[in-house]
């Protein structure tokens, strides 16, 4: 899923799903600054199932709004599988949603923490859980629009095979 057109008919279809379900979904964000709530916002009826999220860039504000454990970030890094899913989880639990997507990478242009640039987590937690890893290339904007859209992309299957 690369460009806008595709990013807006699985919204569509995360919209359609959610309302009829009668559920919701929140974010926390890291590597995409608010892009993933600003995608989310972006079509139509987003605002019957979107209720809000974080960006939580600093490891402080992962800590003390989603409740990420500092031993985690501490053994991890914050760049890491753990850290999303907890991330994930603490979106959830804020925004008492029943879905939220997370995402923390390093967008580059360097490593961090001894992980590559362009290495990303995106963890969805809810009814199901999962979490996948992208290896992206490119500019820090293109790794950090391939990071919304995968993340867009990974919820709306999840939801479909869900039916």
């Amino acid at each position: 899923m690369s460009n806008a057109s595709e990013i807006t008919s699985a919204m569509k279809d995360i919209i359609s799903i959610l309302k009829a379900r009668n559920e919701t979904l929140s974010t926390a964000e890291s590597i995409t600054g608010g892009g993933l709530g600003y995608a989310i916002t972006s079509v139509p009826g987003s605002s019957e199932i979107y209720v809000g999220g974080s960006i939580a860039y600093h490891s402080e504000i992962k800590q003390s709004h989603l409740g990420v454990s500092a031993d985690v970030i501490k053994s991890k890094t914050v760049y890491s599988e753990e850290v999303a899913f907890e991330m994930a989880r603490g979106a959830r639990e804020k925004f008492n949603t029943t879905w939220a997507i997370a995402t923390t990478g390093v967008a580059g242009p360097d490593a961090s923490d001894g992980v590559a640039a362009g290495t990303v987590w995106v963890a969805i937690a809810g009814p199901v859980t999962q979490s996948i890893q992208l290896a992206l290339d490119g500019e820090r904007e293109n790794i950090r629009s391939g990071t919304v859209a995968s993340a867009i992309g990974t919820f709306a299957r999840i939801l479909r095979a869900r039916d």
